[in-house]
């Protein structure tokens, strides 16, 4: 049977801070008292726990599953993003400011912003196509780890209800509906990191309010100082019993911060830039986030009935300099990437059970829409911030229509199995505002795929489950390559791509369950994507990519040895080649892309005490398709501890990079010229090298959370 979403009545309202503020206070007054004399009927306990992973005999594959809210919840975090790598296999990294999203790598891809894995909050996509910044991207800041119940996952394209950005695979992060408690946390920590945080909920029946707000500043260890500045609100109303409910949800988000973004390896190596230095003190930039979001389900005689809603608006500006000098050796490369939208989306979905030849089954099918209204996405030269010119401006309007169906049908005993279809037409119009090339590169169309998936479960022993899937997938490209006829840059023609890149993708799974104390995964996968194209944000244009092939293999282990202790450990080991014989001067790896993962986490609870043990070890990648230039590795080691002073306060402690290795977050390969080299006439055509972003030295941030 598939993995199916809790029912998950909740709810949330926009407001100011100062007006969460007054709704956090009225939680926190009334909140516990409401909490002990009225038994609440929707599902709070349930929601507080979280989901349970995936089992055995319920299971569709051996690489999806549910990581419980105890799992993660006690693992030191240095950014919010960091939660998918509750994911077994995803590494989260960042390559420029804490405000900008994550770097994600998992199945051999290295993910950029999140193309080919897609995320959603709380039912609603995280994803934004056709960015300013690059395709997929996926920024979780907004994202307040303390409330999230749970985190479910599926990797490879086998499921019809997973649809966009889901090729390698998909998270879902749910919010809790009700607190345990009300509580305030306040963290402080090395480089003036500055954290508070106030949440509460209240409950009255089948109704329950909650509300949290989160305010965070933070400079980093970065010798421009970061001046990370950012709000975080949320409320949510839920209303309903396991049966049927509702429920309304705001959120509001802002930020800025300065940015050091990567730097050439032989400055650090001459010692003309420190390790934590910068080439462009104005990087940096500016995000705001506001959403609002409904759901309702209804659990009946005649199936279950799910429906969401939501409405999305986003604005973006970033300012990011990666070849310095190179370009424009007179004011520099700095370059602004906007984003300014709305989004609006909705979904259904139904699923009842039924008979196929005389066989139990379970038929789902449902209907998706996402609408993006873009007002600007604009790549723009600049220099301390200010505009120079225009290289692109473009208003975009997008929607895409999906409709997907799955039958499940129990053969036997052993035998289980799925056959699904999903179909999705994308629809687009683009305006070009650039006044010299913008007419040439608008233009409208659209495009379609139908996507088969397909699995079967065989239960060779109550322990143990054997598994094959099978499906074919696509990532949306980014729009405006679809449109574009003329590169911005140079004046020179430019090929068009289809706005749909196919994949199709297969694996080979077993678990091992034997109680609910120990389970244990592996699979064998592929995946191939006819073309890598890439629409390149930092030039305007289109970056054609060849057909590629990626294979692997996975493990996962999940071990409750005692009430006390709690062991993990994921091994993920990837292979990405280009297919076809390789272009003059060119080979078939894929650069960038990753090859090995391993993590392993212990967590000790006793008593008062909580503590958490955390090693993420990434193996070196090949940074050009001739593999002759291969990143160095680097492992990560992170330590936390809780202690409950009383039923009030609970302090806590987090030391992340314990071992204080200096590795690096990302590197890449490519050719710059700093003004220096370019005073020394060194210059040329630029001087082709590493350039890398440091991992955080060794920090600690210390926390105190009272509970009312």
């Amino acid at each position: 049977m598939q993995l199916a979403p809790r029912p998950d009545p909740r709810p949330c309202l926009a407001l100011r801070p100062h007006a969460l503020v007054l709704v956090l206070c009225f939680l926190g007054a009334h909140g516990a008292r409401a909490q002990q004399t009225t038994a609440p009927s929707h599902l709070p306990e349930v929601e507080v726990s979280g989901p349970r992973d995936a089992a055995i005999g319920v299971a569709d594959s051996a690489s999806e599953g549910a990581v419980e809210r105890e799992s993660f919840r006690a693992r030191p975090k240095l950014r919010p993003g960091d939660i998918v790598e509750a994911v077994p296999g995803v590494v989260a990294t960042q390559h420029s400011g804490d405000g900008k999203a994550n770097q994600y790598f998992l199945r051999g891809f290295n993910l950029d912003h999140g193309t080919d894995f897609a995320v959603t909050v709380d039912g609603m996509p995280v994803n934004m196509p056709t960015h300013g910044h690059g395709q997929g991207y996926a920024d979780l800041n907004f994202l307040i780890p303390d409330l999230v119940s749970g985190v479910r996952y599926r990797k490879g394209p086998y499921f019809a209800d997973n649809g966009d950005f889901s090729l390698a695979g998909s998270a879902s992060l749910d919010y809790l509906s009700a607190l345990d408690a009300p509580f305030v946390e306040t963290t402080l920590g090395a480089h003036r990191l500055r954290r508070l945080l106030a949440a509460g909920s209240r409950t009255q029946g089948d109704q329950t309010w909650l509300g949290a707000i989160e305010l965070e500043g933070n400079d980093g260890p970065w010798d421009v100082p970061e001046r990370l500045r950012k709000i975080n609100a949320v409320v949510r109303y839920s209303q309903g019993s396991p049966a049927q409910g509702f429920s309304i949800t705001g959120m509001a988000y802002r930020s800025r911060w300065n940015a050091t973004d990567q730097i050439p390896e032989r400055l650090i190596d001459s010692g003309e830039l420190p390790r934590f230095g910068s080439l462009n003190p104005t990087d940096g930039g500016n995000t705001r986030r506001l959403s609002l979001s409904g759901k309702w389900f209804d659990n009946g005689p005649n199936g279950r009935t799910q429906f969401s809603a939501y409405a999305i608006d986003y604005r973006f500006a970033l300012y990011s300099d990666f070849t310095y000098y190179l370009n424009n050796p007179a004011l520099g490369d700095q370059f602004e990437q906007t984003d300014r939208r709305r989004v609006f989306g909705a979904q259904v979905s139904h699923s009842l059970p039924n008979r196929v030849a005389g066989l139990d089954g379970l038929l789902s099918f449902g209907a998706q829409w996402r609408g993006d209204r873009i007002s600007e996405v604009g790549l723009y030269p600049t220099a301390a911030r200010q505009r120079l010119a225009t290289v692109r401006n473009d208003k975009v309007a997008q929607d895409l229509v999906s409709l997907h169906v799955q039958q499940f049908v129990t053969l036997s005993e052993r035998w289980r199995g799925y056959a699904g279809l999903r179909g999705d037409v994308l629809r687009y119009d683009v305006s070009g505002r650039e006044p010299v090339y913008g007419a040439a590169n608008s233009g409208r169309g659209s495009d379609a795929q139908l996507s088969p998936k397909a699995g079967l479960a065989f239960a060779v022993a109550p322990a143990h489950e054997l598994y094959l899937n099978a499906g074919v997938g696509f990532h949306s490209n980014d729009v405006r390559g679809a449109t574009i006829r003329t590169d911005p840059q140079s004046g020179l023609p430019s090929d068009r791509v289809p706005a749909l890149a196919r994949g199709k993708g297969a694996e080979i799974g077993w678990r091992f369950q034997p109680d609910d104390g120990l389970s244990v995964t592996a699979a064998l996968w592929q995946l191939q994507l006819d073309s890598e194209l890439l629409y390149v944000g930092d030039a305007g244009t289109t970056e054609p990519g060849r057909a590629s092939q990626r294979r692997g293999v996975e493990a996962t282990v999940r071990w409750k040895a005692s009430p006390r202790w709690r062991y993990e450990a994921d091994a993920a080991v990837s292979r990405a080649r280009f297919r076809g014989v390789a272009p003059a001067g060119e080979g078939n790896y894929v650069d960038n892309a990753v090859e090995r993962v391993f993590a392993a986490g212990a967590i000790y609870t006793d008593g008062p005490w909580t503590t958490s043990l955390r090693l993420r070890y990434m193996g070196p990648r090949a940074l050009n398709t001739l593999n002759s230039v291969r990143s160095r590795a680097n492992t990560l080691l992170n330590v936390g501890a809780r202690y409950a002073v009383s039923r009030e306060l609970t302090l806590g402690l987090d030391v992340f990079n314990l071992a204080g290795k200096k590795a690096n977050d990302i590197e890449y390969l490519y050719a710059s010229c700093t003004a220096s080299e370019v005073a020394r006439g060194e210059c040329g055509s630029g001087i082709e090298g590493r350039h890398v972003h440091p991992m955080e030295p060794r920090s600690v941030r210390i926390s105190a959370k009272w509970t009312f």
